[in-house]
């Protein structure tokens, strides 16, 4: 049986700490290039047109069948109560409060987030980075402040889309196939959701799912190792770590709001 050796313990913790500094420390320097970055705004809306666009046609229709989902099972079960004219309100509560912000995130991560790292990534074993660091250009303003906060502006934007087509779904399966008044459906929603409790969180939810997605990718793309196999690997864990990032803060953020 081998025991437990402090050495070991203690190069690993400092390794961690060592880790978590640096990432606190490029974090604070994206953030502190808001300014310069916006100003070069053509830069940022390149990135936009990526990471937006080209992420639109999955966040959409994942949404739309989302709302299928919502819409079907949700008469089902208020219709027990004989409330099935709450269906409006149930699919827009759930999607704009809790779905929207965390299932773009996911997809988000999966899409958008993996391409970041990947071309980060590629760019750092084709010593792109290298040859700019050699002509005294910096490659964290350059490449990843560009990228951090159009993601930053993109996400609320794709979670806006997910539950306005996951309502439109909601609306064709629960008026158009089941038989829902319509009148009922659109007045519990105007009604029941309130812009700043409940579209305003959704609103901050994505807004801080955006900066932990994008900051994860372009984290494990910057120091992934110069290789093909190296950039395997910090693809994965963006994956990984952004999704269990999205749903513990998820868990952190519900909370905070129902308690404050």
């Amino acid at each position: 049986m081998n025991r437990l050796n402090p050495a070991e313990v203690g190069f690993a913790t400092r390794k961690l700490l060592a880790n978590m500094g640096y990432a606190a420390r490029l974090f604070l320097r994206l953030v502190s290039l808001m300014g310069p970055t916006l100003r070069r705004f053509g830069l940022v809306r390149d990135q936009i047109h990526f990471l937006g666009n080209y992420s639109l046609a999955i966040i959409a229709v994942s949404g739309l069948f989302v709302g299928f989902v919502f819409g079907l099972q949700g008469y089902y079960t208020l219709q027990r109560y004989g409330s099935s004219e709450a269906l409006g309100l149930l699919v827009a509560l759930s999607l704009v409060r809790e779905l929207g912000p965390v299932v773009t995130a996911l997809l988000f991560a999966g899409r958008a987030g993996t391409s970041l790292t990947a071309e980060i990534g590629l760019m750092k074993a084709g010593e792109q980075i290298s040859v700019m660091e050699m002509m005294a250009v910096d490659p964290v303003s350059r490449i990843l402040a560009p990228r951090f906060w159009a993601g930053v502006i993109t996400m609320p934007l794709l979670a806006a889309v997910f539950s306005a087509m996951g309502v439109i779904g909601g609306w064709v399966v629960g008026v158009l196939m089941i038989g829902v008044d319509a009148g009922s459906f659109w007045s519990q929603i105007q009604g029941g959701v309130d812009v700043w409790q409940d579209v305003g969180n959704g609103v901050i939810k994505s807004v801080v799912f955006g900066f932990t997605v994008t900051f994860i990718a372009l984290l494990q793309g910057f120091e992934a190792q110069a290789t093909p196999e190296g950039v395997a690997a910090a693809t994965t864990r963006t994956v990984v770590m952004a999704s269990l990032s999205v749903l513990g803060l998820d868990f952190i953020l519900t909370a905070m709001m129902f308690t404050i």
